[in-house]
């Protein structure tokens, strides 16, 4: 019987900024048999679209993003703040609903013609989604689907993904 994801999100308020609810996955995270039905959807729906990688976005998305490359039998690469990694870097400066930032992933992380899943927690404005498809392509890679864990309906951040597969677990 599938868990009931929605009761393992907490929300946290006024985080990182006044005004913002921010969705934390925390307690899924924390409870072994809501991360493994959560991998497990994502890989459900995933599995078919045969990835050689799962990128991860910083920072839930590469804690989930590795679980997910494990149980799809593929490579994982996580997409970093600026100075995380320790090689020469490609890298995509974005807009998020509360700012700006950037991500950066390895120049040789994705080889070209390579099927790259780019994973996230949350779908919110689609800032961070869409960086990381731009670091895919900049490198070659083909994007075959982005699954998020939450999918914040309200701020239209799959708009800015149109063209892509999109797929969510939860949504508000």
């Amino acid at each position: 019987m599938p868990v009931d994801l929605k009761a393992k999100i907490r929300d946290v308020h006024d985080f990182p900024k006044p005004g913002v609810v921010f969705k934390d996955i925390m307690p899924l995270l924390a409870d072994a048999e809501a991360l493994r039905d959560t991998i497990d959807r994502i890989a459900d729906w995933a599995a078919p679209r045969k990835p050689d990688i799962v990128l991860g976005a910083e920072a839930r998305g590469y804690i989930t993003g590795g679980a997910l490359a494990c149980r799809l039998g593929c490579g994982f690469v996580p997409a970093r703040k600026p100075g995380k990694l320790p090689w020469r870097t490609v890298a995509v400066k974005y807009a998020l609903e509360y700012g700006f930032d950037q991500l950066e992933v390895h120049a040789d992380s994705i080889r070209a013609g390579q099927r790259v899943l780019v994973h996230d927690d949350v779908l919110a404005t689609g800032g961070t989604a869409k960086a990381t498809v731009e670091l895919v392509e900049q490198l070659g890679g083909i994007v075959i689907g982005l699954p998020f864990i939450i999918e914040l309906t309200f701020l239209n951040g799959r708009e800015r993904l149109e063209g892509h597969d999109v797929f969510s677990l939860i949504e508000y």
